[in-house]
């Protein structure tokens, strides 16, 4: 549940991180690695994500955002 609102983590190692609840609304994370990363999709402990710059990044099934 951590608030990484407008946070810098272009680039940042996130494998397998718990991002459960996390709000990330605003977040830089281009070219960040999210492999393996626990994101709940569906449920009131959905990561925010509005507005967060994905560009390059890898996602959680190892696909990389566009």
């Amino acid at each position: 549940r951590a608030n990484l609102f407008q946070a810098n983590l272009s680039n940042a190692n996130l494998r397998e991180a718990n991002l459960v609840g996390a709000d990330l609304s605003g977040a830089d994370l281009s070219g960040a690695d999210l492999t393996g990363a626990k994101i709940r999709v569906g449920t009131r402990m959905t990561v925010r994500l509005i507005g967060a710059n994905l560009a390059g990044a890898t996602m959680p099934d190892g696909s990389i955002h566009v």
